[in-house]
């Protein structure tokens, strides 16, 4: 089996760590992480779809896993900054086109990327990865949505109950037929790097942004519609966050559109790893 490596390359003042597998020369598929996880969540894709002959490259989001950003940089955490960052990071790694797999807070930055470059994604592979009104689950983002409307200090507080080790682990287990083949260090991980200094108030800066992407929703359609991409939806079916409709949503905008919903919940990659590659591959063997 491949080995997956790890490295670091400085893109828009930032120091951006990343995982890769695969040879360079491989036709590269990008995997963006959700909330709150980071480029770990693809340890065991990644050496899966680098033996199925991809180069894959997971960089970790400013704000999450190993990145660093310097206080100097006065880096404002934004969903239209993530990807612009990420842009600059393929620059940095000299990568020109690419498949790109988005899930939870990966979707809107991978789409805003391509949005400015549409002609270099190949095919999108969204896992719970919404782009659509209706893809919203409705216990887990009243609360967000309440302070979309306000901006108020006590609205955002509320919303700290969501950066808990209980909520965090939910994620992962909530939904799962077989919870306990999670491995743990999935949840104590993403909570561990959550609980550093400073980082939950990135975190509710992150809830308060997410407003700017519904605004896009309509701009994402057009560019699924005009560009004609690609787009595989592999959904865990019980995901609460992310429900079953935004993924079935895809269809009224994607020409080329394949589908499969899964046993599992938010973070439906979780012990599906390899049933993941497999569909990837099968896509993008037909697909590009």
């Amino acid at each position: 089996m491949a080995l997956t490596s790890i490295g670091r390359v400085k893109a828009d003042g930032i120091d951006v760590f990343y995982r890769h597998a695969g040879s360079k020369d491989a036709p590269v598929i990008l995997l963006l992480h959700g909330f709150p996880s980071s480029s770990f969540m693809f340890r065991n894709l990644m050496p899966l779809l680098a033996g199925l002959g991809y180069r894959a490259i997971a960089p970790d989001l400013p704000g999450y896993g190993f990145t660093q950003v310097p206080i100097e940089r006065k880096y404002q955490y934004t969903f239209a900054n993530f990807a612009k960052t990420t842009e600059v990071f393929l620059d940095a790694l000299e990568v020109k086109r690419f498949a790109v797999y988005i899930f939870d807070y990966g979707a809107p930055t991978g789409l805003r990327l391509a949005l400015n470059r549409p002609n270099d994604v190949l095919a999108i592979i969204t896992q719970n990865g919404n782009a659509y009104d209706e893809g919203f689950g409705e216990e887990f983002w009243a609360p967000i949505k309440k302070y979309w409307e306000s901006g108020s200090v006590e609205d955002r507080d509320v919303l700290r109950s969501l950066l808990t080790l209980d909520v965090t682990k939910g994620q992962y287990v909530n939904g799962s037929p077989h919870p306990y083949l999670i491995q743990p260090e999935t949840y104590y991980l993403d909570q561990a790097l959550m609980d550093r200094p400073g980082n939950k108030e990135i975190q509710l800066d992150m809830f308060y942004d997410y407003r700017t992407n519904v605004e896009l929703y309509s701009k994402f359609h057009e560019y699924f519609r005009s560009s004609g991409v690609p787009i595989l939806a592999v959904w865990g079916k019980n995901d609460t966050i992310f429900v079953p409709p935004g993924a079935e949503a895809f269809k009224r905008d994607v020409k080329h559109f394949e589908l499969h919903f899964l046993d599992s919940g938010h973070f439906a990659l979780e012990t599906n790893e390899g049933e993941m590659a497999e569909l990837i591959n099968s896509f993008l063997k037909r697909e590009t």
